[in-house]
């Protein structure tokens, strides 16, 4: 189930604490989250973030964006825990101020100081803690992803970011164990920690050596509610893609399809006909690619709308333009980078 934020009764304002803002941040109210990082921005530096576009960092209104809660919560978590400390580790040192390296400070400039700190510390991960060197860095990598698949058993999800921004790989099988870190974290009811793997790539519906998924290790463990998320999650993709076609989603419970019928009693045009007939002949994977692209096209609404309903037009929007599109992304097909830009 998704809410909006500040519905409810429920009120992301009284659960923002200082410590999980950027310091170039502190003194403006933080109203926008970027979700994979774990960190609260403000509007300035929000729409730095949103230039970088949504492999880099997922932003999202704190009060006018709708969120399954506890996503929010994770995000919450996370920033009142010091995640922010991560994507700054190196800026900790001393050292690192005499040699004149620092942090933005409020009263910088957006552009180009503190969007060059963004940048710097968010895309490049510039002041991330590195790693000793080794020969083999697949075997560091390996380390990490078992770290991390015993990290998630654990409500401390600060250490689990620290892996991830590391290096290990969230959707990581465990050659000795049979299972993913998702599996472990499903198992122990760590709802949380399955909202931060599935920010970085985990999948719901990954099996384990004996075929089930960490659906069924929810399930069979008695937590309900994260089996029913997790199969949120699995399908949130495709789902949006229905609900666009449709006006509605599909329900899981009674069976998985990624194609929902459309009502017979909706009066369709021919046009609308024959685009259903073509949706219909799709493969799962050219589906699948569709339904990202739609998925990013109607999250840049979503927060271009939200963008445009808080700035009252100042002059962040004037001077950035709410920057509409998203940068190509060389992970992403040609044709989703066609649709973003």
């Amino acid at each position: 189930m998704t809410v909006t934020a500040g519905g409810s009764g429920f009120h992301p304002r009284l659960l923002l604490p200082t410590s999980g803002v950027s310091v170039h941040e502190r003194g403006k109210d933080p109203g926008w989250a970027s979700i994979n990082r774990g960190v609260l921005i403000c509007d300035e530096c929000c729409s730095v973030h949103r230039s970088l576009g949504r492999h880099i960092s997922i932003v999202k209104h704190l009060r006018h964006s709708p969120w399954p809660p506890t996503l929010l919560q994770m995000v919450h978590t996370l920033a009142s825990n010091g995640a922010n400390s991560i994507w700054e580790h190196s800026l900790l040192d001393p050292a690192q101020v005499q040699s004149g390296r620092r942090k933005a400070n409020p009263q910088d400039k957006v552009h180009p100081i503190k969007s060059e700190f963004i940048r710097a510390k968010y895309q490049m991960l510039a002041f991330v803690h590195k790693l000793p060197c080794r020969d083999d860095d697949g075997v560091t990598a390996k380390d990490l992803s078992k770290q991390l698949h015993s990290s998630v058993r654990t409500g401390n999800l600060e250490t689990c970011l620290r892996l991830l921004s590391l290096g290990a790989q969230a959707n990581f099988f465990h050659p000795e164990k049979g299972t993913t870190p998702l599996h472990v974290a499903a198992k122990a009811g760590q709802t949380l920690q399955a909202e931060l793997l599935v920010v970085y790539g985990a999948d719901p519906g990954a099996p384990d050596i004996n075929g089930r998924t960490p659906i069924d290790y929810a399930r069979q463990a008695g937590h309900q509610e994260l089996a029913e998320r997790l199969v949120e999650c699995q399908y949130e993709l495709t789902d949006r893609l229905a609900f666009y076609l449709c006006g509605r989603k599909p329900d899981h419970k009674n069976g998985h399809y990624i194609i929902p019928q459309m009502a017979d009693s909706l009066d369709l045009s021919e046009l609308a006909k024959a685009a259903k007939k073509k949706l219909q002949a799709l493969s799962n994977r050219l589906f699948e690619e569709l339904a990202m692209d739609v998925y990013d096209e109607v999250d840049r609404r979503e927060n271009d709308a939200v963008w445009l309903a808080t700035q009252n037009h100042s002059t962040l929007v004037t001077e950035r333009s709410a920057v509409p599109f998203l940068p190509v992304n060389p992970e992403y097909s040609a044709t989703r980078n066609q649709v973003n830009g």
